[in-house]
């Protein structure tokens, strides 16, 4: 007898539950499909955008390169960029480089440099505008701009501090330079060809190297 009615107690519990559970669902189920519709929405949206931005990245890529093929300078500043500030300070350093004209290479670098001064890339084209112009740059200038190049951390710092040891020689203040490739021999990060080219820069100034491990 007792188990006959435990057994209906927890008949009647259970269909209690149920109803309270069908009542929950017809008070806030719309709540839950309201849910699953945005989040369905929110994910076919954001593979649609991603593949329009693959799309345009290659039909600026493909165009890029058809420009380049007309090694006309012109021609790839030319190309539409489509809403990418990435893509355009790209595209003003390719042409940067197909430029043979000193002058406008150094405007084209100087335009990168203005409309993106805080990127990777602009801080690329600085650095590219002081090596093209070399001691032609205001001294001051080139000063300011390798010195925040050469800040701890950022991309092209050691770049940046082998165009300061260039300075100081062109400077004729070949001991600091001395000093400051010695600097920038101990730093952590050096390719092997910077590493050749700090060794040649110490012959030129009648040192000799420390041998590399």
């Amino acid at each position: 007898m007792a188990n006959q009615s435990d057994t209906f107690i927890d008949e009647v519990t259970e269909e209690l539950r149920r109803d309270r559970l069908y009542r929950a669902m017809r008070r806030y189920g719309w709540i839950v499909v309201l849910v699953i519709v945005a989040v369905v929405g929110f994910t076919a949206w954001r593979e649609y955008s991603a593949a329009q931005d693959r799309a345009a990245a290659q039909a600026w890529g493909d165009a890029i390169l058809a420009a380049e093929a007309e090694n006309d300078p012109a021609a790839v500043l030319a190309v539409d960029p489509r809403g990418s500030a990435g893509r355009q300070a790209l595209t003003g350093l390719l042409a940067a480089g197909a430029q043979t004209d000193p002058d406008a290479r150094a405007q084209a670098l100087q335009g990168v440099a203005d409309a993106q001064p805080d990127s990777v890339l602009g801080e690329l084209a600085q650095l590219k505008l002081v090596m093209a112009q070399g001691a032609q740059m205001d001294a001051a200038e080139r000063d300011a701009i390798l010195t925040r190049l050469s800040r701890a951390g950022a991309p092209f710092e050691l770049l940046a501090l082998e165009q300061k040891a260039v300075a100081l020689i062109g400077a004729g203040r070949p001991e600091d330079a001395i000093t400051l490739i010695r600097q920038i021999q101990d730093k952590d990060g050096l390719t092997e060809a910077l590493r050749r080219r700090l060794s040649e820069m110490m012959i030129a100034l009648g040192e000799t190297p420390e041998p590399t491990e």
